[in-house]
């Protein structure tokens, strides 16, 4: 666990009254009430295809724990209590289920003891999971049947990324893992510095053309060798100016983005970046500060800031083609892009639908009373959305 993660945890639980410590952090005061969400006309039609349950989500472990589907069309969920599932993607019926360490020889004796927060991901037959003890369990995405394990000195609560053989994993500690996909054999690791107080939360590495991109707690946007963890460039995205170190917090904690031709990232307290992959160098940056990760589609790069405003950039030049304001301070989950909408969650368990071309409230539903950290997943025209809870539901939108 990282430095004052701990201490930051029992301050901000006894002053706040067991509100979510997790981004309570770089809320400014925390004081601020959601913005009422008012009436308006539906120009989406949503459907809610399924709903399902699954263990006990995430929870309050701080990990945005999201589903993952693969291209077979199965959903696969993971929970903090070691439940991981198979769901049928159309109808969400259980095609297989396990639970990590249930039993003698199955991966970990004490399953009541071990917490699993991040992933899951999913590649051809290949599922990985991994854990706030620094376990990490491959298995067969068709059954369940386990296939490798591994330990590292440090939490995992981002998804694992896969490919080229290799499976990589960002540890807490800034440490970059990559293993053997088929046999969990240990290839390299890649250290990097994490300052001493960073926001609850990494950003999952990202695997494009043998390089993986990662987003540190110190502000930076950093490439390395997918063969041999080699480094390839820095980039910075966040200042990290003040005079304490939570007014010096500069993480880039949501997922990186690429379009094939060029990576995009946000950072807090920092910048929304356009980034070439093989040098780093910017094509266009603009002051943006953000918990949350970003959404290309089209012409538009989209992203929500640390106050909740929901905000979309023109992909080339960087230009603000619109701001949406009315879901302020409802601590949004990083966006999505479902045909030509916008799909975010937020604090109250709701789901919103926003037009990608003005920013416009298009459709809402709620999925619970619970928030909605994770990032929702599009598959073709369905979206998968989870709440802390494992409350996970499938809806389709037609404009």
């Amino acid at each position: 666990m990282k430095r004052s993660t701990v201490f930051t945890l029992v301050v901000l639980s006894l002053a706040l009254g067991g509100c979510n410590w997790i981004k309570t952090l770089g809320r400014k005061d925390n004081v601020e009430p959601p913005t009422p969400l008012t009436e308006f006309v539906a120009s989406a039609q949503v459907d809610k295809l399924w709903s399902e349950g699954i263990g006990d989500g995430a929870g309050r472990s701080g990990a945005r724990i999201a589903p993952a589907v693969s291209s077979d069309g199965r959903v696969y969920v993971a929970a903090i209590n070691g439940e991981v599932e198979a769901l049928d993607a159309a109808t969400g019926r259980t095609l297989w289920s396990r639970k990590l360490g249930e039993r003698k020889g199955w991966f970990w004796k004490r399953s009541d003891t071990l917490r699993w927060a991040g992933g899951p991901s999913v590649d051809g037959d290949l599922l990985v999971v991994g854990g706030l003890d620094g376990q990490i369990a491959a298995m067969s995405a068709q059954d369940g049947s386990p296939r490798w394990t591994a330990q590292i000195n440090s939490e995992v609560i981002s998804a694992p990324a896969i490919g080229g053989g290799i499976v990589v994993v960002r540890g807490n500690d800034g440490r970059l893992h990559g293993f053997d996909a088929a046999s969990g054999a240990s290839k390299w690791v890649f250290d990097q510095s994490v300052p001493s107080l960073s926001l609850r939360g990494n950003s999952a590495p990202l695997i494009l053309n043998g390089v993986v991109y990662d987003g540190t707690d110190s502000g930076r946007v950093t490439a390395v060798r997918l063969d041999d963890g080699n480094e390839q460039w820095t980039q910075m995205l966040g200042t990290g100016e003040g005079r304490t170190e939570v007014e010096r917090l500069s993480d880039v904690d949501g997922t990186l983005v690429s379009d094939g031709a060029t990576l995009y990232a946000v950072g807090y307290r920092g910048q929304i970046a356009a980034l070439a992959p093989d040098s780093g160098r910017p094509q266009w940056q603009r002051d943006l500060s953000s918990y949350a990760g970003v959404a290309v589609a089209g012409d538009s790069v989209v992203a929500v800031d640390a106050d909740g405003n929901v905000w979309a950039f023109d992909r080339s030049t960087g230009a603000n083609l619109w701001k949406q304001d009315q879901l302020k301070y409802r601590w949004l989950s990083a966006p999505a892009i479902q045909g030509n909408l916008v799909v975010v969650g937020d604090s109250e368990g709701y789901v919103h639908w926003l037009t990608l071309g003005e920013g416009k409230f298009a459709a809402r539903q709620r999925l619970s009373k619970k928030p909605i950290e994770a990032t929702p997943v599009v598959a073709g025209d369905t979206v998968f959305v989870e709440d802390i809870r494992g409350n996970l539901a499938a809806y389709r939108a037609r404009q």
